[in-house]
């Protein structure tokens, strides 16, 4: 299990139920919270915030190493690019496979629209298989998507969310396609 966590006094209740503490996106640069959460000993998965630089992420491993936690996995998620759009440069995996923690890739929230209707976030959840081979086609660690029963009556990110009946032959196709990538030989084009 996997769980947000927002401020500094729900780390301790959140680090004894939970496998995985998340780093919110745009936390992610508060100091008192990434050393509070370090000194958890928990795994910790850090979102990449969508107006940081993949090399910005150095900053914040750096904090939670110093507060004595190496237990990190690193999230792409998009970065902000105009008005209600997110954008995911694939040459930023390579940046954050250089730090050596475990590269995922939030494809769902990563088709983000953000204020993109009237009222809330939109989606392009029409888009999740493309933009995850995209992922998967730089040899991350793996994806991390969101699922809903009904995602039009989700709460919350409903737009980019999978039907929940599409996972399976969804993750199907992911998981032979990431066998397939890193099946191959790397080659020096340099």
């Amino acid at each position: 299990m996997i769980t947000d966590v927002h401020e500094i006094s729900q780390v301790g209740p959140a680090s004894e139920v939970a496998d995985i503490l998340q780093l919110p996106a745009f936390l992610s640069r508060q100091t008192d919270l990434v050393v509070a959460m370090a000194e958890s000993g928990a795994i910790i998965n850090i979102k990449k915030a969508q107006f940081l630089a993949p090399q910005e992420m150095g900053h914040i491993l750096k904090k939670f190493e110093s507060a004595g936690n190496e237990r990190l996995i690193l999230c792409e998620r998009g970065s902000s690019f105009g008005y209600n759009n997110l954008v995911v440069d694939m040459l930023g995996f390579a940046v954050m496979k250089q730090f050596g923690s475990p590269l995922m890739f939030d494809a769902t929230h990563a088709l983000q629209k953000p204020g993109g209707l009237a009222n809330a976030a939109g989606g392009r959840r029409g888009d999740v298989t493309a933009l995850s081979r995209a992922g998967l086609s730089q040899g991350i660690a793996g994806l991390f998507i969101e699922a809903h029963p009904d995602p039009d009556k989700a709460l919350c990110d409903g737009p980019c969310a999978l039907r929940l009946e599409a996972v399976r032959p969804f993750l199907q196709q992911m998981r032979d396609f990431d066998v397939l990538i890193k099946s191959l030989p790397a080659l020096d084009t340099a």
